[in-house]
């Protein structure tokens, strides 16, 4: 009995089929690469190097955007506390009889007299026409702040902070020409200066440590 031999390749035996390459089929040359291999060194490398990359941008950012938000919120709470301080003495100054524009010295206001010119760092303001009834705001350059006192009802406050300028008061006229007189129809001028520490974190020498700001508003009674 003679015993019959197939030649050939043994992966067209349906009996017995071996696995192809990928690729192999098509002409391709078949990959050398084991499936069960790892990533190489240089592959790792690559990865970690973009990953870095990506780790640093995101703190970057968030760093960045706390520092804004920082800036923004000193920047907020010191125009809030100079709006509330304006908008306060400006109710007061409309509804009131008379405004005079002088200087606070110890715990008492002088009017600016004669022919001089109406700037101060005070405000008295009359609400009714009984001038022993007084509102007085002056700034107080020893803790750099605006306050208010008043006799009756007896009442003293702080209503802002971080005050630079000596004189924020002074009495104009229609043009806004600075008067030497007390006329009856003149308006009341209020410019607060605030430099205001910016930065917590920061040394109070360093040159970005603080901000500036300056609110200014003219006024005049309602009833002149």
């Amino acid at each position: 009995m003679k015993t019959l031999s197939i030649q050939g390749d043994r992966r067209l035996c349906t009996s017995h089929p071996l696995p192809m390459q990928w690729g192999e089929g098509r002409g391709e040359k078949p990959s050398t690469r084991d499936p069960r291999a790892g990533f190489t060194i240089t592959e790792i490398m690559i990865a970690s190097g973009i990953f870095s990359i990506v780790v640093v941008g995101t703190i970057l950012s968030h760093v960045t955007g706390l520092k804004l938000c920082t800036i923004t919120q000193t920047k907020l709470r010191a125009t809030h506390s100079a709006r509330a301080a304006v908008n306060r003495t400006r109710e007061d100054i409309r509804s009131s009889t008379l405004v005079e524009v002088g200087n606070y010295i110890g715990a008492n206001f002088f009017n600016v007299s004669s022919t001089n010119l109406r700037v101060g760092n005070a405000i008295q303001i009359h609400p009714t026409s009984n001038t022993n009834i007084w509102i007085r705001y002056y700034v107080d350059l020893s803790d750099q702040t605006l306050k208010r006192v008043a006799n009756n009802p007896a009442s003293f406050e702080t209503v802002a902070n971080f005050i630079t300028n000596k004189f924020p008061f002074a009495a104009e006229d229609y043009a806004g020409s600075v008067l030497t007189s007390d006329q009856n129809n003149r308006v009341i001028r209020m410019t607060l200066e605030i430099y205001q520490w910016e930065f917590a974190s920061l040394n109070r020498g360093g040159s970005n440590s603080f901000d500036y700001y300056r609110v200014q508003t003219r006024v005049a009674r309602r009833a002149l």
